[in-house]
């Protein structure tokens, strides 16, 4: 049934303050949570409230993002260089975890206005295709990649377990020179996930170096 509703009425004014208000609610920012916790709705006069970033703390995300990156190579090798089910498991593992990382991490950049990618002019050490060789602690270099990519069977787990805790230790390295700096790893969110993926991949290197014995 259609009702009118007279202009001025007591209905009429409150359904048009209603819309006045809606028209006039600002959108919400969306700060993310680190990797397994929850994002936060902030109010969108808050956006500007957001820690300030230093260099270092851009840096570090942009080249973690970067070195997550080699790892999940990495680990996409796996279904068809080995049969092995432990590495297997350790691999879906790796992949799974620093996936959602990096995803965290892009959100993070994008949340303070940041490029999610390192800028390429004068990065050191990339080859012909664009890869990363040694620019960061613990990558591995092309001639390793590509000796990676050529083994099967137990030559592959033991390349993939030695190159990957070389990977894990260059990982640490990282986290372990932005505490260093003054100023970086100030951000809630950052310094958890600093500390969660540190944590995880010393755990995850004392789990490969007992695979590796079993592979020798």
């Amino acid at each position: 049934m259609f009702i009118a509703i007279v202009k001025n009425s007591p209905i009429f004014v409150l359904l048009l303050s209603t819309a006045l208000c809606s028209a006039q609610q600002k959108p919400s920012v969306v700060q993310p949570g680190a990797p397994g916790q929850p994002s936060k709705q902030l109010p969108a006069d808050t956006h500007g409230t957001l820690p300030a970033p230093s260099k270092d703390d851009i840096d570090f995300m942009q080249g973690m993002i970067m070195h997550h990156g080699q790892a999940v190579e990495m680990t996409e090798l796996i279904p068809s260089h080995t049969t092995n089910p432990k590495i297997q498991l350790l691999g879906a593992k790796i992949r799974s975890s620093q996936t959602d990382e990096m995803n965290f991490m892009k959100r993070w950049l994008i949340a303070r206005g940041q490029p999610t990618s390192m800028a390429m002019p004068g990065m050191p050490e990339m080859d012909m295709n664009g890869q990363p060789m040694k620019s960061m602690p613990g990558m591995l270099t092309p001639q390793q990649m590509d000796a990676l990519k050529q083994a099967h069977g137990a030559e592959f787990d033991h390349l993939f377990l030695t190159g990957m805790i070389q990977h894990h230790n260059g990982a640490l390295v990282m986290v372990k020179d932005l505490f260093a700096s003054p100023g970086a790893g100030q951000d809630a969110d950052l310094f958890n996930f600093a500390t969660d993926a540190d944590n995880t991949q010393r755990a995850e290197i004392r789990i490969m170096q007992d695979m590796l014995k079993e592979t020798r």
